[in-house]
Parts: C-alpha cells; structure tokens; sequence
C-alpha cells in the first residue's frame, strides 16, 4: 500500500485563517495534485477517508481545504453574494495555491463545490488542468429547491443540529443558514454556471447519481456539454465519496489515465 503523509496548513486571507490538509505520498507519479472543494455543509473532515483513499490508489497528492466560515476554518458572519461560486475560485484559490507552492492542479468539487471547481477551472486558465464535479448543480432547478426545503425541515431537530456542530462548532447556524437562505433567493433563481463553462479549457469529467435528491442528470449532462465526459452512478444518491467511494474513485483513476486528461497535464 502507497505510503500517505498527512499535513494540516493555514492559509492567511483577508477574511482570516483557512484550513487546509494534504495526503501526500512518498513517491507521488504526478506534481499535479487535486483539489477538493467542498459541499454547503461540508468542510475537510466530512470528505472522510476519501481524500486519502484518493491519494493511495491515484498516487498523487490530495489537498482539501475549509472555506471562510466552515470546519477548522476561521469564522465569517457576512451573507453570501449571488457571485460567491465565483469568488471562491477568484479569491480564496491563487491564495490556497500560493501558500502551498502549487504551480498546477486538478479541481475536484462535490455539490456547490463541483460549482467552484468549474470556476477555478474557468477562471485559473494556466493552473487548472482538468475539472472534476461529483453531484454538482449546473444551475437552480425545482429539484434542487425541494431538497433543500426538506433539508431544512430535517434540521429543526436538535440532533440534526449538534451533528452539524461536531465538524463546524458555533459557526454551525451560519454554515445552515449560508446555505438554505442563499440557495432560496429569490434574486439568485437565475444563478448558473453557464458562463464559466463558456470560458472553460480544461478536459472535465461530471460525475452524477442515478438517484440524486439535490439534481436531476440535466446537471451533469449540462457541466460535461459536448467537450467532456459524463458519468451516471446506477443506484446512487448525493454522496458519492460517502455512498460508494472505491466505485468513484475507480471512476476519476479510469478518467486520468485517459489520453484526454493525460494531455492536459503535459
């Protein structure tokens, strides 16, 4: 079994401290690492042995991160812009990069993070060489608003809530909030991804469940357009990494060791 080194950094923005951990291995076959970006309520702990388990079977370095305001990440207390996909790729990412001497990457996103990889990819031209999405939204659809609403209902519980609070602490009702509030403006109904897939280069590969509550597969079908690939979990849900992550790990190992995603990283 490939031998994993892990580290923990902070990374200094304007806004405060962000968290970042890294899964290296000892003899990694590429210096371009991936990138995580993580879900509305998620943070570095909640991708779970995935990163790691990344890291082993691709031999290449791992690197996910808190953004401003979740898990290990120092807190935030403003709302969301509608541009905030954006942002994180425009902002927060060359200052990731540049604190950890990353010269190129993969961007690798689950749910809104599969937005911001996009962004990366779209914004970050000569950095970014391929983007991954894992049960990304393309844009705002009934789908996606029904689950959301539901979500919110669940998390009326106390129990739903202190779960919440083990991985982001006192920051959990902004974490909850950011996301269902955001999400349900009506301002930000007409918010897609449209534009950054337009200025995209980079080979991408959507990844999507058969049976995912948050999107329907127009999603994936919509990110991987005519240049890229897609690919549909049968009997999936929202969670890959969690529901079958040795089946999506296989899936973005096949997906690098094509000649596609070989040439970007030439």
């Amino acid at each position: 079994m490939t031998e994993i080194n892990e580290s923990e950094h902070w990374i200094e923005s304007p806004g405060g401290r962000l968290f970042a951990k890294a899964w290296t291995p000892r003899d990694p076959v590429s210096g371009t690492p991936l990138i995580l970006f993580h879900d509305s309520l998620g943070c570095v702990a909640l991708w779970r042995q995935f990163p790691q388990l990344l890291a082993q079977t691709l031999n290449r370095r791992v690197i996910a991160y808190d953004r401003l305001g979740f898990g290990r990440s120092d807190r935030r207390t403003v709302v969301l812009s509608n541009n905030f996909v954006a942002t994180e790729a425009e902002q927060y990412v060359p200052l990731l990069c540049e604190s950890l001497s990353i010269d190129e990457f993969i961007a690798c996103g689950h749910s809104v993070g599969g937005g911001m990889a996009v962004w990366a990819g779209a914004r970050l031209l000569r950095q970014c060489r391929g983007v991954i999405t894992i049960a990304a939204q393309a844009f705002v659809e009934d789908r996606t608003l029904a689950g959301i609403r539901a979500a919110e209902k669940d998390f009326e519980s106390r129990d739903s809530m202190s779960r919440l609070a083990k991985y982001h602490g006192d920051k959990a009702e902004w974490v909850l909030h950011a996301w269902i509030d955001t999400w349900q403006r009506p301002e930000f109904a007409d918010w897609s991804l449209d534009a950054a897939l337009q200025a995209i280069r980079c080979p991408q590969l959507a990844i999507h469940g058969e049976h995912d509550e948050f999107g329907s597969l127009a999603h994936p079908r919509r990110i991987a357009g005519t240049r890229g690939e897609c690919r549909i979990l049968p009997g999936v849900g929202h969670t890959p990494h969690k529901e079958c992550p040795t089946l999506l790990v296989e899936v973005i190992e096949s997906w690098l060791a094509s000649s596609t995603s070989t040439s970007a990283e030439r």
